[in-house]
C-alpha cells in the first residue's frame, strides 16, 4: 500500500513569508521513527527556510531552526502541527 497524502498546504503570511505543510500517511513506521506517518512542515522568509520540522528515514522526528537542528518529539499530529505554529509565531514576531 502506498502512502496517503493527508494534507498538502501552503499559507502565505505575507509578501516575504509562507509556511508548507505537507503529511502523508505510511503503511509503516519509517527508520528511526515510531509512527506511520511523514511529514515536512516549513517556514520560509524571503526564499530561506529558516523553520521545519521533518522526519528524514534514519533520522527520525527532528526539528531545524535556522542552523539548528534538534530531536522533536513526535505526539501525534494535531500536537505537531500546534508546535510548529507556535514556533512559526516567535519567528514571525
Amino acid at each position: 500500500m502506498p502512502a496517503t497524502l493527508l494534507q498538502r498546504e501552503r499559507i502565505s503570511l505575507d509578501e516575504r513569508r509562507f509556511v508548507e505543510l505537507l503529511i502523508w500517511s505510511l503503511p509503516a513506521a519509517m527508520a528511526g521513527s515510531e509512527h506511520c506517518f511523514k511529514y515536512r512542515l516549513a517556514l520560509v522568509i524571503d526564499e530561506v527556510c529558516v523553520l521545519r520540522y521533518d522526519n528524514e528515514a534514519g533520522k527520525g522526528d527532528h526539528k531545524h531552526l535556522g542552523a539548528l537542528e534538534a530531536p522533536y518529539r513526535f505526539q501525534g499530529i494535531d500536537q505537531l502541527i500546534e508546535d510548529f505554529w507556535t514556533d512559526v509565531s516567535q519567528w514571525a514576531a
